[in-house]
């Protein structure tokens, strides 16, 4: 990791122009109102509902140390390609410290435990469907971090994304403390995306992915040491080997990058309605995998959240977001 960006002509023309590099208005328009913008966050969210059906194969391992060794290999994964394709990378300072270990924090760790703990007390459907509301709470408090204010179409439109990911989700069982998990997951779900607004413009996709994700790794190998016993990784089979792999790689390393890269690109706020294709790519994983045909509710549900995604999405297509202060 680098502390000063090396020359400009070294970064190859395929990867995204550092978050610093100055733009003229009318490109900084364009580009954030270009479809393609929104392709890596379709991509990523469908990389995030993927993992449910994955993540089964985990949950008799042990959680803290599986989850500790799938961040330590994703942040090992991007800081071998940021070098090998010369981005610069920069040490947090000062306060952005606490926004990257607010991500690590929230989006890493409490969020793993909370659908862990979560789904002993209520059907995994309650989970998902609370997470999948965080359209809402992006619609609305993204765009104030960014210094402006909440899109009316966006808000028309994140609770047509919500209730068509419930249908798709479907309602079961829970309890007073599956609620609060839920609730829990919701929170740092968005907290995963929201946090990040403050460090983008400096860090960029790149640097936010690596700094939350080292960071995350670090927290989990703590709790792993004070919570599970000392050889817990050694009860991992070839199975729940396999899930990590797939989850560092795609679900972190891949997904974060790419997820990042979008809500940088066109706001918090519209990003945001990308989280209904979780839900969606979720229940296309389990039927691919051997789960039951989705239903007529699950096919509504579909339908739903495309005509939300269809309805947010277009605000915006002509004018970029203002871009988010940096940290000091």
């Amino acid at each position: 990791m680098t502390t000063s960006p090396p020359p400009a002509t070294h970064r190859p023309s395929s990867l995204p122009p550092s978050p610093s590099a100055s733009a003229t208005p009318s490109a900084t328009s364009r580009a954030a109102g270009s479809p393609r913008d929104l392709v890596p966050g379709c991509v990523g969210m469908a990389l995030v509902g993927s993992s449910v059906t994955v993540s089964r194969s985990l949950v008799d391992a042990p959680l803290f140390a599986a989850q500790a060794v799938r961040y330590v290999a994703a942040a090992l994964i991007l800081l071998a390609v940021a070098r090998a394709a010369r981005v610069p990378l920069s040490w947090p300072r000062g306060r952005e410290w606490l926004w990257l270990a607010g991500i690590a924090g929230t989006g890493l760790v409490l969020f793993n435990v909370a659908v862990v703990r979560g789904v002993a007390h209520a059907e995994p459907a309650v989970i998902a469907v609370a997470v999948a509301s965080v359209p809402v709470l992006l619609g609305l408090v993204g765009p104030l971090l960014e210094g402006r204010g909440p899109s009316r179409r966006v808000l028309w439109a994140a609770p047509v994304v919500v209730a068509g990911a419930v249908l798709v989700e479907g309602t079961g069982r829970t309890d007073a403390a599956g609620v609060g998990w839920a609730a829990l997951a919701l929170a740092c779900e968005a907290g995963f995306t929201l946090l990040a607004v403050p460090v983008l413009r400096r860090h960029g996709a790149w640097g936010v992915s690596v700094h939350a994700v080292w960071l995350g790794a670090v927290m989990q190998a703590a709790l792993s040491l004070c919570t599970e016993r000392p050889d817990a990784l050694t009860t991992l089979t070839a199975r729940q080997w396999a899930a990590v792999g797939y989850l560092a790689v795609l679900v972190t390393a891949v997904a974060f990058l790419l997820w990042y890269r979008t809500v940088a690109a066109v706001g918090s706020g519209r990003a945001g309605l990308l989280t209904g294709i979780a839900p969606l790519a979720a229940a296309a994983a389990g039927t691919l995998t051997g789960g039951a045909v989705p239903g007529p509710t699950v096919w509504l549900g579909l339908a739903v959240v495309i005509v939300g995604l269809v309805l947010g999405l277009r605000d915006g297509r002509n004018r970029a977001p203002a871009p988010p202060a940096s940290s000091p």
